[in-house]
């Protein structure tokens, strides 16, 4: 059974790490619908900003803010993903190692 959970967290991990490729890419799929939603607002008001004849430079600083967000998010899920790994394998190794000495006595 842990050999299955620990291929389980294999493939969540190497799914999560290329959720975080993309956003570090710019790209808006792997984002929450709130980030989402706050990704349109600041591109709306940016557009509006343009529009008016404004600066865009605080419609990009919270799209950078949002983008950096979602990094931080996806950087904890996958050490967290890394760490159940972790865990997972060392109480295999432990089970293994049990079961061999108890067939010395």
């Amino acid at each position: 059974m842990a050999n299955s959970d620990i291929r389980r967290l294999d493939r969540e991990i190497e799914r999560t790490a290329k959720k975080l490729e993309a956003v570090r890419r710019g790209e808006w799929w792997p984002l929450t619908s709130r980030e989402r939603l706050s990704m349109t607002r600041a591109m709306a008001a940016g557009a509006r900003s343009v529009h008016k004849g404004r600066s865009t430079t605080g419609a990009e600083n919270r799209m950078d803010s949002v983008g950096s967000a979602a990094e931080t998010r996806l950087n904890a899920e996958l050490m967290a993903l890394h760490g159940e790994r972790q865990r997972l394998i060392t109480e295999a190794a432990r089970a293994k190692a049990a079961k061999k000495s108890s067939r010395w006595f």
